[in-house]
């Protein structure tokens, strides 16, 4: 399947140019003379009020709805904590998988602004269905109140919960992968206006999901702990269906890409042939000999040649039985390919070691925001002398509260210290910055382990504040020892998670990089279900040991420090991977790759030293 060019929906089509490109293309330049065909005009800023009012709400709605999930399933629901928190890990890993199939349906069918309106109108439905589940009291179990033992869900139950979730799922995984990208094709990337309007629309991005965050687990999940679950749920709903609104209101306004075709054929016809021509000798001077050809208006930068994976390079020899159209154009796709389809390939191969990390790394994150939650139902809670009692889910705000001071102290200090030290325009290569964050979501297990420590030892030696219904002894040890450990894993985010982002997007071809917006969640959402795995596991290995279940309902009878210590052991491991393969990693576009157009002796003798 051949990738399209650029469309944007418009009545003022103009005939393509038939031209080969012998030069370099780039993304912006496709762009430009897109824009020049189809006179698109790009509002900018003025239909930000629409994109961003929409991003503000839903994203209340939908962070409202599932920041205090995890306590509404054992509350409400009358689930076991390691059931909840099962059920919470596979969810989230579902949503986070469910971006790669919505970025794949996105970019090959419907286009970004099709995939928002379903993906908006699926987040009212699913909030709505989890509102009812909350206010009809046949749609939930029983309340046990301080009982021991509590009659759980029903299969109805437990079918319309999923229903909820479901919907969920579907809006989420597409807004996710499309949401920001659909802002910044609102600005024109000719301009250098559109240019800085694009950056400054990613920073409101990333600062309207953090304030989302904290105001739903702060306001909405105290209303929704210390009120009523009903109208706690209600107010994501309003929210959500005012995001719908906001959203529509632009619908004449956008510039709405179409969608161009998926490029996963283009890497399936690379593997594809390589595998067919295996047997086919290696050419000399590959950056010279291998088969090259541009289509018009190519959305992507022209790549150099690289010598890593030299096995797909056989995918761009040009056979004697090979045959290309009257333009060069190879005749059949599947007998032969480009040298620069095989370096965007390459490219992508080259990710994935790199992403299997990030992937390991988020385990901290997934546990940090799952577990302190019920350290906190079993810790001191109360704030001042009135005795104002903080819901325990609100705690995972100090998580956000930490990335959000730090990309400020990050961005304003760090970095101009660190590029005078460095001399790189960023402080510090994106790398470097993914492997810092791997090593403070590591110090921040070590702490969480010698926190709950230190809660257990106040639990079982200490004068204890009461139950914790269904649970156990309440700890006089403060809940405000949490802090530490989530405000490191919040930096450890403002490092990691934000240096993945602007690594996928850097490094993917410039025609994936709706799947580069994906890849990051899908290694979110591995991490999840490696979570749900541990879980599972510690909690079958340790039940019936003589020390006990680690992971036990109450966690005075448990050693959560283990577990802890024992995450913090595997990111270890995968930080030392982490900077292995980032030593053999090269970044698209570096100095150590060579062009098609460097013919001179001392560009083929350097390059054959490299091939050595």
């Amino acid at each position: 399947m051949e990738r399209k060019p650029l469309e944007v929906e418009s009545t003022d089509h103009q005939k393509p140019s038939s031209a080969v490109y012998d030069g370099s293309v780039t993304a912006v330049d496709s762009v430009e003379e897109e824009v020049e065909q189809t006179k698109v005009v790009y509002r900018g800023w003025k239909v930000m009020p629409f994109i961003i009012g929409n991003e503000t709400f839903e994203k209340l709605g939908i962070i409202g709805t599932l920041s205090n999930l995890l306590v509404y399933l054992t509350a409400v629901f009358n689930m076991k904590s390691i059931t909840a928190a099962t059920i919470i890990n596979a969810f989230s890993g579902t949503i986070n998988f469910g971006t790669f199939v919505a970025a794949f349906l996105c970019d090959t069918y419907f286009g970004r602004y099709k995939t928002l309106t379903v993906a908006v109108i699926a987040c009212f439905l699913g909030s709505l269905v989890i509102l009812l589940t909350a206010a009809v009291p046949q749609l939930h179990p029983t309340p046990c109140g301080t009982a021991l033992s509590c009659v759980g869900p029903s299969g109805g139950q437990i079918a319309f919960l999923l229903l909820g979730l479901g919907f969920l799922v579907v809006g989420a995984g597409g807004i996710r992968p499309c949401n920001l990208a659909f802002g910044a094709d609102q600005f024109n990337p000719k301009s250098e206006s559109g240019k800085r309007g694009i950056d400054s629309f990613f920073n409101w991005y990333f600062f309207t999901f953090t304030f989302a965050q904290i105001l739903s687990l702060t306001l909405i999940v105290y209303i929704q702990s210390n009120v009523s679950w009903t109208i706690g749920l209600t107010i994501p709903v309003v929210l959500m269906f005012l995001a719908c609104v906001i959203f529509f209101a632009g619908d004449k306004l956008y510039v709405k890409i179409k969608a161009s075709g998926s490029p996963l054929a283009g890497i399936a016809q690379v593997i594809a042939v390589a595998i067919k021509k295996r047997g086919l000798k290696p050419t000399k001077q590959p950056w010279l000999n291998l088969y090259n050809y541009y289509p018009p208006k190519y959305a992507n930068s022209k790549l150099k040649y690289t010598d890593q994976f030299r096995f797909l390079d056989k995918a761009a020899i040009l056979a004697p039985e090979d045959k290309l159209e009257a333009d060069g154009k190879p005749a059949d796709p599947w007998k032969l390919c480009t040298m620069q389809q095989v370096e965007e390939v390459k490219c992508i191969v080259r990710v994935l070691p790199i992403w299997f990390a990030a992937s390991i790394y988020y385990l901290t994150i997934t546990q940090q925001m799952t577990y302190p939650v019920f350290q906190a139902l079993q810790s001191d809670r109360r704030l001042g002398s009135r005795g104002f009692v903080i819901p325990a889910a609100t705690y995972v705000v100090f998580l956000m509260t930490g990335m959000t001071v730090f990309i400020i102290f990050y961005d304003r200090v760090l970095v101009p210290t660190l590029r005078r030290i460095t001399g790189i325009d960023t402080g510090i290569t994106l790398l470097q910055r993914i492997g810092t964050g791997i090593f403070f979501a590591f110090v921040s297990l070590i702490v969480s382990g010698f926190v709950e420590e230190r809660r257990r030892t106040f639990a079982l030696t200490k004068p204890t504040l009461g139950m914790a219904p269904r649970k156990g002894e309440i700890s006089s040890m403060s809940a405000m020892w949490l802090i530490p450990q989530l405000a490191l894993a919040g930096i450890a985010e403002a490092f990691g998670a934000i240096g993945q982002m602007e690594f996928y997007y850097k490094q993917f071809p410039e025609n994936m990089r709706s799947f580069a917006g994906s890849i990051f969640y899908v290694g979110a959402g591995v991490s999840s279900y490696l979570g749900s795995f541990l879980i599972a596991m510690v909690h079958r290995t340790t039940q019936n040991s003589a020390g006990g279940n680690w992971l036990a309902e109450d966690l005075n009878k448990g050693r959560l420090d283990y577990f802890y210590f024992m995450i913090a052991g595997i990111l270890a491991v995968n930080f030392a991977y982490f900077l292995v393969m980032s030593r053999w990693y090269r970044y698209k576009g570096s100095d150590d790759e060579v062009t098609t157009n460097e013919t001179n002796g001392d560009a083929i003798k350097e390059q054959d030293k490299n091939n050595v």
